[in-house]
């Protein structure tokens, strides 16, 4: 993990492209303009799965009555607590409604726009008691005890969910919820159908918030666990402080260096090769560590006997 700032990677790029001598710093006017254009990037990286690092995992509440629920800043799927903020610890006292996970994002007054949980410290999320105790953020903050909002960003897509069911006996019990596309879900007869907890979800990635459409209409509280592909947060100011994963300060920089070229007339042959070498070669670092294995198909061993579970006995005879 490496700590920087933005302005530190827009002068890391602006003197790689002869733009800026060592020790200068850029006028306000490039830098905005610089910055910019490095929030422009990310908003891009975003649709690159592999550039993104992370799953993102949105625990949510589901209450009993209600199956359609907006997701992003401003709606719906998020948390009121009440909670303070020294540095960049956010310590939660009570949970008035909803559910807190890692991504969401805080309101309240006083707090700094773009201000989102990072990381669990004491507390582990969710809509019980896990959801009392602390919680890492990406912005240094000071608030007082107060009311706060959350809400979880808008995620490119669903990859995958569950339904987290609490009962008397066996405690936490999970169950799959599958994700549907548009014609899967509009071949749902009754879509207000009454169930205990949702067995399907329709996600439409609408702007500015997107929509989720659960099935059935769950008739109890359930906590419900989205895996998604988020969209990586954009820098608030040109010096905040920031944690980037290993590898991601090269390839911020020289792919920002590739962008700033033509702004900058830098027209010159083999600088232009180096730098898009440079940026090609680090982004395919961060790639080749974010790439996911796929998964291996797993049979029951009733069809696979004296085989192996995976799918390679298919190879020499099929099912018995």
């Amino acid at each position: 993990m490496a700590t920087t700032q933005p302005i530190t990677l827009i002068k890391g790029a602006l003197r790689s492209i002869g733009a800026l001598a060592t020790g200068e710093t850029p006028d306000s006017d490039t830098a905005n303009d610089c910055f910019e254009m490095l929030n422009d990037m990310l908003d891009q990286w975003s649709n690159q799965r592999m550039m993104v690092f992370a799953v993102q995992e949105v625990m949510h509440e589901l209450v009993s009555g209600q199956y359609i629920y907006t997701i992003g800043p401003g709606g719906n799927v998020g948390s009121a607590i009440t909670g303070s903020i020294a540095g960049t610890v956010l310590t939660v006292t009570a949970l008035a409604s909803g559910a807190l996970s890692v991504g969401q994002l805080l309101t309240g007054s006083g707090i700094t726009s773009g201000t989102a949980i990072t990381s669990y410290g004491t507390a582990t999320g969710g809509n019980g008691t896990g959801a009392i105790g602390t919680y890492n953020l990406n912005l240094s903050n000071t608030f007082a005890s107060g009311s706060i909002t959350t809400a979880a960003p808008r995620p490119l897509r669903i990859n995958s969910a569950i339904v987290r069911v609490t009962t008397s006996v066996a405690g936490s019990l999970d169950y799959p919820v599958a994700v549907i596309n548009l014609e899967d879900y509009e071949m749902i007869g009754i879509k207000t159908l009454a169930g205990p907890w949702p067995r399907a979800v329709y996600y439409q990635p609408s702007e500015p918030v997107g929509i989720l459409n659960y099935w059935p209409n769950p008739n109890q509280v359930t906590e419900v666990h989205l895996f998604c592909d988020s969209i990586l947060n954009q820098f608030a100011t040109l010096t905040d402080t920031i944690t980037l994963p290993q590898g991601f300060n090269m390839a911020i920089r020289f792919s920002l260096a590739e962008l700033l070229m033509p702004e900058f007339g830098k027209a010159d042959q083999g600088q232009m090769a180096m730098i898009m070498a440079q940026a090609s070669e680090a982004r395919a670092w961060v790639k080749r560590t974010n790439m996911q294995p796929l998964q291996t198909v797993m049979f029951d061993d009733v069809l696979t006997v004296k085989r192996g579970r995976d799918a390679g006995w298919i190879l020499h005879g099929g099912f018995n």
